[in-house]
């Protein structure tokens, strides 16, 4: 019984709705997490003592952290490796796709095409988003380690290293740009996962995709600003 439901539940995610479905579901639950961690990076606006203590208490959510942290592994996995195969599979059916790019919903003039560069780059900023997440990873969440103390406990100080990486001009530049490219994928990604879902009427689309986009450049900017308050010197 276990094994046929398994056997079900991998033929529908194989089938193309299926696909587009896990796309979409991952996809807003990664908007979710970079929204989140876009407002936690935020805290290093108030000082260096509350952004200490943010990731202090954050790493001591023990087996919930790692729980959090395996599912977000399992959802950028799922939702980069379907991207692919759904951008494949476009390439294969329509040779000419960047030369005759239409619209999923534009059937006629009165109803607007939704596409644009963002939607035309999403393999190549998804690609450079991927990269610089390993990146990432490697620089705050492995690297250099400095002691610091928060309510009295030995804990890393995070935020020394974060202004450290950021009084660097050529850092907060890459940084600036990789940011300009999560902006551009969240852009259509946002709309995109939700019309995957079948949760947009034609009515609400135009103010949905327009919601999304302001959403998008929000969480760009907001990843933005700290860098650029550092390097001004207005933090740290």
């Amino acid at each position: 019984m276990a094994i046929s439901t398994v056997s079900k539940l991998g033929a529908i995610i194989r089938s193309p709705i299926g696909k587009k479905l896990v796309t979409g579901i991952t996809g807003l639950g990664l908007v979710l997490f970079v929204l989140v961690h876009m407002l936690g990076n935020l805290t290093l606006f108030i000082s260096a003592d509350a952004y200490n203590a943010y990731a202090y208490h954050l790493e001591n959510w023990g087996p919930l952290l790692y729980g959090i942290e395996a599912l977000l592994l399992v959802s950028v996995l799922f939702h980069a490796a379907l991207g692919i195969e759904i951008f494949a599979s476009r390439l294969r059916s329509r040779p000419r796709v960047y030369a005759d790019y239409v619209s999923a919903g534009q059937k006629s003039a009165d109803r607007p095409s939704y596409q644009s560069v963002s939607s035309r780059t999403m393999i190549i900023t998804g690609t450079l988003l991927a990269a610089f997440l390993v990146a990432h990873l490697l620089t705050f969440k492995f690297g250099s380690y400095y002691p610091g103390e928060v309510d009295g406990h030995q804990a890393r100080d995070l935020a020394r290293l974060v202004i450290e990486k950021f009084q660097q001009l050529y850092f907060t530049l890459s940084y600036t740009a990789i940011m300009a490219f999560l902006g551009l994928h969240l852009r259509h990604g946002i709309w995109s996962a939700l019309q995957s879902l079948g949760v947009l009427g034609q009515g609400v689309r135009p103010l949905v995709f327009g919601l999304g986009s302001l959403l998008a450049l929000a969480i760009a900017a907001g990843f933005v600003a700290l860098p650029w308050a550092i390097y001004a010197g207005f933090v740290g």
